[in-house]
């Protein structure tokens, strides 16, 4: 059974969320709502793009994922249904969706028309327009009977990594940084291995870091588990479980890691040189 999932930058102080889920609720009680995030910094496309696009492959085929980021209402945007991977994303043309899926192709697009009428009054996106778009599909309902079809949407590249062939260098900067200060990049394993598999070694280099070795798991720095409080703080480098290039510290935290004690921000470079 499909569920409805909801990710905002609306923060849990405010009424937003609760209104929402109200909304929800007023339409049928069975349904099945569950947060993703309400923490999104304000606006923060990238980093929406990165929770969502990790969240809701989880989630069962032909879950109705609400996107209220940058979601604000102006009659010259659209607000859009997009079918994808077996999904639904209902969200405002803002390029989010360019963003989250860079590699894959949506099956459909729609814009939205159900309250584009002229005498239709939108005080908030989420509610006015996204709830009842996300309980018309969840009740069965095709896209066509609330929107139009479209051919494209808003578009923002994606940042990605690049090999610097002359200095045999891929370079890559910090896209997203976790709730534990962890520093994840745009350096994929697969573009990764690219060009390890032809080089006889490497290092990672950011600020004036080098590290020389990428581990499997966060735990692998630890070699003594009799000891183990004694690599807490230890600096590493691994994929995380979204198969990107992250900078960690064992048991960090958002105060204390790499993120923190590196001085490192999302934009920032990081380099994998061969030789």
């Amino acid at each position: 059974m499909p569920v409805i999932t909801l990710t905002s930058d609306y923060g849990l102080v405010d009424h937003r969320v609760a209104s929402i889920k109200g909304k929800i609720l007023s339409w049928s009680e069975e349904v099945k709502v569950v947060d993703i995030t309400h923490n999104i910094m304000a606006y923060n496309l990238l980093q929406t793009a990165y929770i969502v696009r990790n969240a809701y492959k989880f989630f069962p085929e032909g879950s109705i994922h609400i996107i209220s980021v940058d979601s604000f209402h102006h009659k010259h945007r659209k607000n859009i249904i997009i079918k994808i991977d077996g999904h639904y994303f209902i969200c405002a043309d803002n390029g989010i969706i360019s963003l989250m899926f860079f590699d894959i192709k949506p099956e459909s697009i729609y814009e939205i028309t159900l309250n584009n009428r002229f005498d239709d009054q939108v005080s908030f996106p989420s509610t006015d327009i996204f709830v009842p778009a996300a309980m018309h599909i969840y009740k069965g309902g095709l896209p066509e009977v609330i929107g139009r079809q479209i051919q494209t949407m808003k578009d923002i590249s994606f940042p990605k990594a690049i090999y610097n062939e002359s200095e045999k260098m891929i370079v890559g900067e910090v896209m997203y940084i976790d709730n534990f200060g962890n520093v994840v990049s745009n350096i994929s394993r697969k573009f990764f291995d690219k060009y390890a598999a032809l080089q006889e070694s490497f290092t990672v280099r950011f600020r004036n870091i080098i590290l020389t070795r990428i581990f499997e798991q966060y735990t692998d720095v630890v070699t003594d588990w009799e000891r183990e409080p004694e690599f807490h703080g230890k600096s590493s480098v691994i994929f995380n479980d979204a198969e990107l290039l992250e900078i960690a510290i064992y048991k960090g935290s958002v105060l204390n890691g790499a993120s923190s004690l590196f001085g490192m921000n999302t934009g920032e470079k990081i380099y994998v040189e061969f030789s």
